[in-house]
């Protein structure tokens, strides 16, 4: 990494931070620190997103085209933060001349910096109306300390886990070379060819996934790879992610009803998932796309018994813009979370309008709302609009809000969609990617079979006994109702059912405790949702409904395959805040079951072995959560391979150790041959970037490398005689189809190479 890299990559983090206080709520919600870490999340990526789209249209995707950018992003980020603070502070001052002493002793705690961790009362500044108070520099830091000062052994050892977890996958992530396997395929080419042409047209490619696949994750590491020059700090996108799926996850409980042990009971449980350790310092896409996908999910939450402002229009919009150009799966949550915020805006409607026609009943819905945090209308009050008009204009300006949502999420995602109905004629890409990975059949059947293949590779366990019983279960109950369980219209390519997922890989490593304690809690949540104590049993289970429709519809419209369970990351984002609220009820439930001086009850028994039960699945999930991040594959801290121990291209090629030698032995042969101009004859699934980085010139300057097989119609590959020099990876007879007569070919088992006989 350069020095002006080190410096300039400040910027990306600066303008974040700023953000956070730039946006954070003027008025007593839940979590508001994180509220406000969620719209800067979405402010800063959709400027990631739409800086690249932007210069890349202008043919500009250089260094100091970015760093511009982010300069003039970073100033605009300090100006907010800076007006939001004189705005604080005249706010504070009229605050305090106007409210009488006694007030002023009640506030005391608030101008300490004290806040929420949960659902605000209904006397609080947020139901009065009353601005909150400026926060003081230190109180931050006077909040987490009196936070640690009266938490339990308990919620200190849940946040302590959870921290060091973090804390080594930062490590991991930074010491790492990227080394996954779809990285080296698509993922990181993509970001080169994107720096070697300085835009985003399309070009002549085998690997048709380098174009079709939606780029949004690629977009951040385009940003870091022009910022620092090199890969270094590609696997920071996936860490931070992974730290917003559980930022907002432990939102999504608060604003469920739960408090501060329930909120770290999510973090512990999602973090200690070893699918999310292992990708929190990869260069794969999945955590991104779940992180984009909470934050819709939050700001949805917040939205249901209050109208929605101009803001969250906004937030909602970048939310599911970004999951859209990041990876289309997450779309399968998004569009359930916007017809559920849809239909409570509605609902808001149509009783802000009964409310301003002097009805009985829709004043008693104002009042049973004024309870609630935010109110019924999100103001304050209980009260919606009165005098506002009938239903016609809120509904208007409902639609008008959706409309909105719509045309930012089209502007987010909108010219990649474009780009590839231009080149394809369908927004989702070509027959080939639209045939390979969504369900060709949907009949009930069908789609039953699909969940149950789906189901056992997610909560496959090291018991191979049990593995083989329940996949030959599920094979024979298919063929008992007629289903094919190996049919390619329901299962992804040339894969066989089933495929052992038990071991820490990145790629596919199952989640069986997460995923029985996430269905647990929604089973509760849905049946005896007053089991969880929630302020609101409607939104509760409601939104346990919503997750049960997610992991219906994933099922009907993903095909199986060996390494779904990383495609299910954002439905364990959305599911394991259920968990939480059911563990936190468990927990408190068993605490309150009878001491020595009152018999025990055979109920009270049961609590308590349910009670240990829960902690015995929890020390187990933290202890695959330290394994994962221990010896994981195939990046870890101790045993080989370790990123203590292991070299650069050691580490780059654990997948793979026997090509590591093969790939340099061929491009220290080109590059002593002088060639400038390189073919590359490649298949779907070879890897390229080793070449990126191999035939690199000394002052970093990209190769020019050309396909010579290409899988897009309208973009024909180079002619072999038009380059220097050829290389190879995959069979020796399809490179050697491709090299003109008199060439000279080498090749070891994956890779070879072709040059032009001298003079």
């Amino acid at each position: 990494m350069s020095a002006a890299g080190s410096l300039l990559i400040v910027a990306p983090v600066a303008a974040a931070l700023l953000l956070v206080h730039a946006t954070r709520p003027a008025k007593e919600t839940v979590a508001p620190l994180r509220l406000a870490a969620v719209r800067a999340a979405l402010l800063t990526g959709s400027f990631a997103v739409l800086t690249v789209e932007v210069l890349g249209a202008l043919r500009a995707l250089t260094p100091v085209a970015f760093a511009a950018a982010w300069l003039l992003f970073l100033a605009v980020a300090a100006a907010a933060a800076a007006w939001r603070r004189r705005r604080d502070a005249v706010r504070e001052e009229e605050t305090v001349s106007a409210a009488p002493r006694g007030a002023l002793v009640a506030a005391a705690p608030r101008l300490a910096g004290e806040t929420h961790a949960g659902p605000v009362p209904a006397a609080s500044a947020a139901t009065t109306g009353t601005p909150a108070p400026r926060r003081h520099a230190s109180g931050w830091r006077t909040r987490l300390a009196e936070r640690w000062r009266t938490a339990s052994r308990g919620e200190r050892l849940l946040a302590g886990t959870t921290a060091g977890l973090l804390l080594a996958e930062l490590v991991v992530a930074l010491l790492a070379e990227p080394n996954n396997f779809d990285s080296q395929t698509y993922h990181l080419p993509k970001v080169e060819r994107w720096v070697a042409q300085a835009d985003l047209d399309f070009w002549a490619t085998a690997i048709h996934r380098q174009v079709t696949i939606p780029p949004g994750a690629e977009y951040l590491l385009l940003h870091l790879r022009l910022l620092t020059g090199g890969d270094r700090l590609h696997n920071l996108v996936q860490w931070a992610a992974g730290v917003g799926c559980l930022l907002v996850a432990a939102r999504i409980v608060a604003q469920l009803g739960g408090g501060r042990r329930a909120q770290l009971l999510t973090a512990f449980v999602l973090a200690t998932t070893p699918m999310v350790a292992l990708q929190a310092t990869s260069t794969q896409t999945d955590l991104v796309v779940a992180a984009w996908v909470g934050c819709a999910a939050t700001l949805v939450l917040d939205e249901l018994r209050r109208r929605t402002g101009l803001g969250t229009l906004l937030g909602l919009g970048a939310a599911a813009g970004l999951t859209a150009v990041t990876k289309t799966n997450g779309l399968i949550a998004v569009g359930p979370l916007l017809v559920l915020w849809g239909l409570a805006q509605l609902r808001l409607a149509r009783a802000g309008s009964a409310m301003a026609d002097g009805s009985d009943a829709a004043g008693e819905r104002g009042a049973a709302g004024a309870g609630r945090p935010g109110g019924a209308d999100g103001r304050g009050g209980a009260r919606g609009e009165p005098g506002a008009g009938g239903a016609g204009p809120r509904i208007a300006r409902t639609v008008g809000g959706a409309v909105l949502v719509v045309v930012v999420a089209a502007a987010v995602v909108g010219p990649f969609v474009a780009r590839v109905t231009a080149e394809f004629g369908h927004p989702l890409g070509p027959p080939r990617l639209r045939e390979s990975i969504p369900m060709e059949r949907h009949d009930p059947l069908s789609v039953l079979v699909n969940a149950a293949r789906i189901g056992h590779t997610a909560f496959d366990t090291p018991f191979a006994p049990l593995r083989h019983a329940a996949a030959e279960a599920i094979i024979r109950g298919a063929e008992a109702i007629g289903v094919d369980p190996q049919d390619r219209e329901i299962t992804f390519g040339r894969e066989i059912f089933p495929e052992p997922s038990w071991y820490p890989d990145e790629d596919r490593v199952a989640f069986p405790l997460t995923g029985a304690l996430a269905l647990l809690g929604t089973a509760v949540a849905l049946a005896r949702p007053r089991r969880l104590a929630p302020p609101d049993v409607g939104a509760l289970r409601a939104y346990a409904a919503l997750v049960v429709l997610v992991v219906v519809l994933h099922t009907a419209m993903i095909k199986w395959q060996p390494w779904g369970n990383r495609l299910l990351l954002y439905v364990l984002t959305l599911a394991v805040p259920l968990a939480g609220l059911w563990l936190d009820a468990l927990f408190r439930r068993r605490a309150s079951t009878p001491t020595l001086a009152v018999p025990a009850t055979p109920v009270a028994g049961r609590r308590s072995i349910a009670a240990l039960a829960a902690t015995v699945v929890l020390a187990t999930s933290a202890l695959a959560g330290v394994l994962a991040v221990s010896y994981g594959f195939p990046r870890r801290l101790v045993g080989a391979g370790s990123v203590f121990t292991a070299s650069e291209w050691e580490t780059r090629f654990l997948r793979r150790p026997q090509w590591a030698d093969e790939f340099r032995w061929a491009a220290a042969a080109v590059r002593d041959s002088g060639a400038r101009r390189i073919g590359l004859v490649e298949q779907n699934d070879n890897w390229e970037y080793p070449w990126w980085l191999l035939l690199r010139d000394a002052d970093g300057r990209p190769p020019e490398l050309l396909a010579l097989r290409s899988v897009l119609p309208d973009r024909p590959p180079a002619e072999p005689s038009s380059v220097d020099a050829i290389v190879c990876t995959g069979p020796r007879t399809a490179c050697v189809r491709l090299v003109p007569p008199g060439w000279r070919v080498e090749y070891r088992t994956y890779v070879g190479y072709a040059l032009p006989p001298p003079g």
